[in-house]
Formats: C-alpha cells, structure tokens, sequence
C-alpha cells in the first residue's frame, strides 16, 4: 500500500512525519462529502447559522464540547437536537435550574424488590446517559450541580457512591448561557470553562433569514432529517481526525498565539498587559490544534493549514481570557484582543 508523505521537510520530531495510508486519504474524501450532506439536511430545518454549525461539526470530530452562548430563541435547542438526528445519536436534553441536583443529572441507586422478594439498590441512568446532552443554561444551576458534568466531560464516567460508570461513545456535551439575563445565575469557573474546547457565539439572523423561518415554523411540521452517520462512522472519523499531521511551523504558531496571551509573559505585548488579568493554559494549545486539525479533515485538506489554526483561534481562546477591570471600562471585549493578537501574529 502506498502512502502520502505529509512532512513539511525533514526533521526528528516524530510527530511531524505522520503519513496518511491511501485509505485514510479515502477516508477524508468521504468525511467531506459526508459533511456536505451533514449541512444541506440540516438546511431543511436550520436557517443560516452555516459558520455555527461548521463549529459544532468540528467539536463532534475533535471528540470535544462546546458552550453556546446567544439570546433565547435563536434555535439553540432545535440546532443540537437535529444535529443528533442527523448524527444518528442519542440526544437528552437538561433543564438546568437552581434546583437541580447531581444526582438529577448522573443518576442514582434506589432501593428495589427482585422476583425473589429481596431488597437491593439498583442503578438508574441519569440523562447524562446518551450520546449528545444539551446543558440549557447550564449557568442557572448552583455550583456543586454544574461540577456533576466536570468528570463526565473530561472522564466520560460517572462516579455515583463511589460505583464508577462509563457513558456512552461518542459522548459531547453542548450547553448553553444566555449573555443579557444574568440575575440569580452561578458563573461558570473558569476551570469548567476549561473543559469546552469552543465558546460559539449565535447572533441575530438577518432580515431575509428571519423571514424564512416565520415561513418555516408557522407551517407544517418541520421534515424528519436523514440519518447521514451512526455512531460507529463518528468514532472512526475522531479517531481518524487525530491522525492529520501538522507541521513543525504550525504547532510552533499555536504554542506562539497562546502565549501572547499572557500578561505575565515576556511574549505577551504592551498594548495586552492593562486589558488581560489572566490568559491561556496549555489546554488552548491542545485544542487549537485538535481544532485546526477537525477543520482541515472536514474541508477535505491532508494535513493542517495555518488558515485552519486561525479559524479556531477565536472560540478557542475568548473564553479563556480573563480581562480586567480596564478593559471593561474601556469596552475592550477578549474577542476584540483575540483578533488583533491574531493580526499580528505571524
């Protein structure tokens, strides 16, 4: 079998001399057609939103999560849900409330009569048991409830008096915060807002894009989307996705762009250090890559682009920043000094 050398020039690193074998070049023809199909069902259903979706699709790939941040009545819930549709995935959605608890959302033993007549605690599946969970709001909920997800979303287990469970593959975790209601909600620390490998911002659709949708949902049901994979084509294609090589430049540009965004660095730049408190961990890095790589496989490419880092260097880095109080007063937003440090990055 021949294979595709994917090396930039010569070096010792084996990470940089990753060869794609003809059936994994095969196999990233087919992830994107099968991400071309992905998108047009979901044009039935889901009006615009193309640059959201094309996010989602490279966290479902990178085996990662992402938190959705935009107004109710975006369409937030119905995007997932039919995601999973298409997807062919279990799909549970999570209500979450100041008053949920963990066990609301792990599951838990309860005490039950066998056909022998004896008494033993049984294990009940909480909805955390499916293949995609939607966390809405996730930010009403109090603290000890939201940390419930943490082991699920980094482990994929459950710990449940002290019995560990494994959920089920693959496993994404989508939630949801509204960004103008804010009264009686519990921020997520920034540790839990960590885990997310992308912060996807849902903005208003335009004037001829709202039309279509009183035309779409003012009707006849909305149509049952089709199937395009099932959970066993996902886990080949995640597994896949982190065979695409990148090269020595581009995971030293990533490492270069995380860095700036330090204050106490000597990377960082002047104009960064009043607006920045506190920047990126190297789990940025993890995910501008694992990102950039998802993104090339799902547009066809061989290997990493620096075109790709770039694309996912704004949901993967504005969450992460911690700007101060000088920023705020001066309406300077982390989205704002993501771009320009992308600008200037090179």
């Amino acid at each position: 079998m021949s294979q595709i050398d994917t090396r930039s020039g010569a070096s010792s690193d084996p990470h940089s001399a990753v060869q794609l074998t003809d059936q994994e070049v095969h196999a990233i023809d087919q992830l994107r057609a099968c991400y071309d199909r992905f998108c047009s069902e979901l044009a039935k259903v889901i009006v615009g939103q193309r640059e959201v979706i094309e996010q989602l699709a490279i966290c479902l790939f990178a085996r990662r999560h992402a938190l959705l941040m935009g107004v109710p009545g975006l369409a937030k819930t119905l995007l997932v849900s039919k995601v999973a549709e298409t997807m062919s995935l279990g799909f549970n959605r999570i209500q979450f409330t100041p008053d949920l608890m963990p066990m609301d959302i792990t599951g838990t033993d309860i005490l039950q009569e066998t056909q022998e007549g004896r008494r033993e605690f049984q294990f009940i599946p909480g909805p955390i048991f499916q293949n995609i969970i939607l966390a809405d709001e996730i930010n009403r909920a109090p603290p000890k409830t939201q940390a419930a997800l943490l082991e699920a979303m980094q482990e994929q287990r459950v710990t449940v008096l002290g019995k560990t469970y494994d959920l089920s593959s693959p496993f994404m975790v989508l939630a949801t915060q509204n960004p103008v209601e804010q009264e009686g909600t519990y921020p997520l620390p920034e540790a839990q807002l960590d885990r997310f490998m992308f912060l996807i911002e849902l903005d208003y659709p335009t004037e001829q894009e709202e039309i279509q949708i009183a035309r779409t949902t003012t009707g006849d049901d909305l149509v049952k989307l089709n199937g395009i994979l099932s959970g066993e084509d996902i886990l080949h294609f995640q597994r896949l996705v982190r065979r695409i090589p990148v090269a020595d430049h581009i995971y030293e540009y990533a490492a270069k762009l995380v860095r700036k965004t330090r204050p106490q660095g000597e990377s960082a730049p002047e104009w960064l250090k009043p607006f920045v408190s506190w920047g990126a961990g190297p789990r940025a890095v993890q995910n501008l890559i694992l990102g950039a790589k998802s993104r090339a496989a799902l547009q066809g490419s061989y290997m990493v682009r620096l075109e790709d880092i770039q694309y996912v260097a704004r949901p993967v880095l504005v969450h992460r920043l911690i700007t101060t109080f000088a920023a705020q007063a001066e309406g300077v937003t982390a989205k704002q000094i993501v771009a320009r440090l992308i600008d200037e990055t090179r």
